[in-house]
């Protein structure tokens, strides 16, 4: 896993998420447990025939991935925010 003080939206650089936040959910996509308040927007996402919500950048509305509750990682949300490592970039804080 990179090393980073804070993730940031391709398309904005808004700070979506910290590195305390970050964990190995196994899947091979960055997983993050929450977001930094306000920086991410949640919509219902019924593509493929699947429910899911999507997330998004809540500054430039860029698709950063779907978000998953109830899977039993061993976070304080017990949630998985799974996203595109395209749609984000590391930087220090």
């Amino acid at each position: 896993m990179p090393i980073c003080a804070r993730s940031c939206s391709r398309g904005c650089e808004q700070p979506l998420y910290t590195a305390e936040t970050k964990f190995n959910s196994g899947c091979g996509w960055p997983a993050f447990y929450d977001f930094i308040p306000g920086s991410v927007d949640r919509h219902e996402d019924n593509s493929f025939g699947m429910r899911r919500v999507e997330i998004t950048c809540s500054n430039c509305g860029g698709h950063l991935g779907h978000v998953f509750e109830g899977e039993g990682f061993p976070t304080p949300t017990d949630q998985r925010h799974c996203v595109n490592s395209l749609s984000i970039k590391y930087k220090e804080q």
